[in-house]
């Protein structure tokens, strides 16, 4: 029974080795499990699952459509000080979809994995904490 613990988001994508990488060098992820088709990084309760074209989840669907990465989706994670997040990133060649934007629950800006995935960084505002339900 996997660890309750736990929540686990998978991501479609064309590199498994390559997404490992980001996510443990850039983000502070730890290595579990990692093949040419299939990885699994964790940081705190995210276990997030890479998933490549010959996993499991990467195979076609019965109508011929295969699963692909990237889109809007993204996996959210609370940083203390995001212009210090966004230097350090843009300096190790980490890309960005957008600019730094803000709105009524704090500020984020969404960075770029080797797939076309968006890791979102978000710095809350003053009296925003994790958990809190935020409009926007």
């Amino acid at each position: 029974m996997p660890d309750a613990e736990l929540v686990h988001v998978r991501y479609l994508v064309d590199d498994v080795a390559a997404c490992v990488d980001f996510y443990s060098r850039h983000f502070g992820f730890t290595v579990g499990i990692s093949s040419p088709a299939f990885a699994d990084v964790v940081r705190g309760s995210l276990r997030l699952l890479l998933s490549g074209s010959q996993s499991s989840a990467g195979k076609a669907m019965t109508d011929g459509e295969r699963p692909s990465p990237g889109g809007w989706n993204r996996i959210h994670l609370f940083v203390d000080d995001l212009e210090a997040e966004v230097a350090r990133l843009a300096a190790e060649g980490v890309p960005f979809r957008n600019e730094v934007v803000t709105g009524p629950g704090g500020a984020q800006v969404l960075a770029v994995d080797p797939s076309g995935n968006l890791v979102e960084l978000f710095q809350p505002g003053p009296s925003v904490r994790p958990g809190d339900a935020l409009t926007g």
